[in-house]
């Protein structure tokens, strides 16, 4: 246990209220099966180190929660960064229930016309509303999500500057720029991420967990901090889906519907390319 002290965490995207800081260096999530299950079997896998650790369901004001370390903790005034992994950000089984139980959504109409006017079919645009996964499709062709793998989903530097305006961010060049302003050109912090980045992919590529699971919706979380100390940890789990048992994934293939590839691993390959270019 680290002793009592004020803790902190910076939410810079998600649901507002998810989550709640506890005492002794943890942080309470709003409690999700999936990720309590995910977290359980990740406490004994090789990818251990570069998750934060797990200490079980906890009961406040009537809500359950998932504790966990906060990642935050041992940091002074941090930048933070959720960086989305993966080629798609949606499992394959909501397609599925989409296509049986088809719900057409305003609320996701109205974000798509707001950043293009043009892109809603006839169909949608006399509905006035499209389908959650046909949003969510959409939004990642937008994005680096499909270019690259992965996506900046937003940061926050030291100085409280909050930037979260990254659904239109999609080559290589407009990836190094945002993580650029995020490391503010520190080349100590880029090294610090792009090292543990190396070794994040080499306990990936001999994790159980990682190949037994489709890894879909989950981010990895960038700290760092003015004396450069700097972390990278995998977090979100509650997408996270267990294979059949006849089924392994190599999150490299493109994915195509029915073999549940996520393109985590394309994703980090290229990240690790993009900050070493930076370096170089």
């Amino acid at each position: 246990m680290t002793p009592k002290k004020p803790q902190q965490w910076l939410q810079v995207v998600g649901h507002a209220g998810s989550f709640r800081v506890g005492e002794y260096g943890t942080l309470l999530k709003r409690f999700c099966e999936g990720e309590r299950e995910c977290y359980l079997k990740l406490m004994g896998d090789t990818l251990r180190p570069f998750v934060p650790a797990y200490h079980g369901v906890v009961p406040l004001d009537g809500q359950d929660y998932n504790m966990m370390d906060n990642l935050l903790t041992h940091f002074s005034t941090p930048a933070v960064m959720d960086c989305k992994m993966g080629s798609r950000t949606y499992l394959e089984n909501e397609l599925q229930i989409a296509r049986e139980r088809p719900q057409p959504r305003k609320d996701m109409y109205e974000k798509m016309v707001a950043v293009d006017p043009e892109a809603p079919t006839a169909q949608e645009r006399a509905q006035q509303a499209v389908l959650k996964t046909r949003y969510m499709q959409w939004r990642e062709t937008l994005s680096s999500t499909t270019s690259l793998g992965f996506r900046i989903e937003g940061f926050r530097k030291a100085n409280e500057e909050c930037y979260t305006n990254f659904k239109r961010t999609k080559s290589r060049a407009q990836v190094t720029e945002a993580l650029d302003n995020f490391v503010e050109s520190n080349q100590h912090v880029m090294w610090g991420y792009l090292i543990r980045l190396k070794q994040l992919r080499q306990a990936l590529e001999t994790s159980d967990f990682f190949r037994r699971h489709e890894v879909v919706g989950s981010s990895l979380l960038f700290v760092h901090d003015w004396s450069g100390r700097t972390g990278v940890w995998m977090i979100d789990f509650g997408k996270t889906a267990p294979l059949p048992p006849e089924l392994t994934v190599d999150h490299r293939t493109p994915w195509v519907e029915g073999n549940r590839e996520d393109g985590y691993l394309w994703g980090l390959d290229n990240l690790i390319d993009t900050l070493a270019s930076m370096l170089h």
